[in-house]
């Protein structure tokens, strides 16, 4: 028998929203900073999901302090055009819905800084489903998975981690969930393929929105 969750904590990016078009033109003027040109913004959509820093590092091989200043040129794009150009998955919002009319406590946990997270939500008019937002601080810190999912339980008194599940579209999230103690849903119809998702081993996989219901309904 499938167990039923009372908290259900959402990634963001990847899960919720698409917001492929904003960060990849945010990493791409970052990297120009650089002198380092990049046409298709299709080979930069491995930024989305993991901290910044860890990705301007293991892809493009910066120090920490080239990374730092490569975030700091991401967030100047970012802040003010990046961020609106995202869209929230279709049929997103019914699911948040219907989800908040069964009393279902419901959270993001996002890598992304908070600040950033609230404004997406508020765009989007999704905010008010959530009881909390945990996200990342501007410095860097808290940007960890597992560190952002603690966080959340910890902020809430969320103790029975039985009834806690963690959805995502990259092994980071399915990760942190285990670190963490918790359930997970792998999606599919994020930027982590079928065979990260199944390297990562979650409780679940949930091949589009319409499967993630069945699991979580």
């Amino acid at each position: 028998m499938q167990k039923k969750y009372q908290t259900i904590l959402f990634d963001l990016d990847g899960t919720l929203t698409d917001p492929k078009l904003g960060i990849t033109k945010s990493v791409q003027y970052a990297l120009k900073h650089f002198n380092i040109q990049v046409t298709n913004l299709s080979s930069l959509t491995s930024f989305i999901g993991p901290p910044l820093k860890d990705s301007f590092m293991e892809y493009y091989h910066f120090d920490e302090e080239s990374a730092l200043l490569a975030i700091e040129k991401y967030r100047e794009y970012f802040k003010e055009t990046g961020i609106f150009e995202n869209n929230l998955y279709y049929g997103m919002d019914h699911l948040l819905k219907q989800l908040a009319e069964r009393g279902k406590t419901l959270i993001v946990a996002t890598s992304k800084p908070t600040v950033f997270a609230k404004r997406i939500l508020e765009y989007f008019n999704i905010h008010d489903y959530f009881a909390f937002i945990s996200g990342s601080e501007l410095d860097g810190t808290r940007s960890k998975k597992s560190e952002v999912i603690q966080y959340a339980l910890e902020q809430n008194n969320i103790n029975n981690l039985s009834e806690i599940i963690m959805i995502g579209d990259r092994k980071y999230d399915i990760i942190g969930a285990k670190e963490t103690g918790i359930d997970s849903v792998g999606v599919l119809y994020g930027y982590g393929d079928a065979a990260e998702i199944e390297n990562a081993k979650p409780t679940y996989i949930a091949e589009d929105i319409n499967e993630l219901y069945q699991i979580l309904i």
